[in-house]
């Protein structure tokens, strides 16, 4: 059964930092194309950050270029997300995607298969 699993968020004051992971299991993440999204509330959900199945191509929301950083652990078969300098407009709730190929459309919601649960990012003083 392939599943994921979101964890990492938090409470933090602007300018901290936080990591968040999206365990899979039943399939492995370098076959799988990863995006996270967030939702803010009131707003639609965005997409933030991806990295393409099978390389080490990543693409980056433009607010959140420099700050954040996506990765894979192939041994703990984990996607993570390094979020860096945090500001308020970041709070969210925070969710991993999945999909088994690359669109040049990887923003779009719709397109992916599987999803973790989301966790809450807030970020304030």
């Amino acid at each position: 059964e392939v599943q994921l699993q979101a964890s990492g968020g938090g409470l933090v004051q602007p300018g901290g930092s936080l990591r968040l992971s999206c365990a899979a299991s039943g399939f492995p993440v370098r076959k799988y194309t990863f995006t996270w999204f967030r939702q803010a509330q009131g707003k639609e959900r965005e997409a933030v950050s991806t990295i393409k199945r099978d390389e080490l191509t990543t693409y980056y929301t433009d607010s959140v270029k420099g700050r954040f950083t996506i990765s894979r652990d192939y041994a703990k078969n984990t996607v993570y997300l390094q979020m860096n300098t945090l500001k308020p407009e970041d709070t969210a709730v925070y969710y991993c995607a999945a999909h088994p190929s690359w669109t040049p459309a990887w923003s779009r919601a719709s397109y992916y298969n599987y999803w973790g649960q989301g966790t809450l990012v807030t970020v304030s003083s």
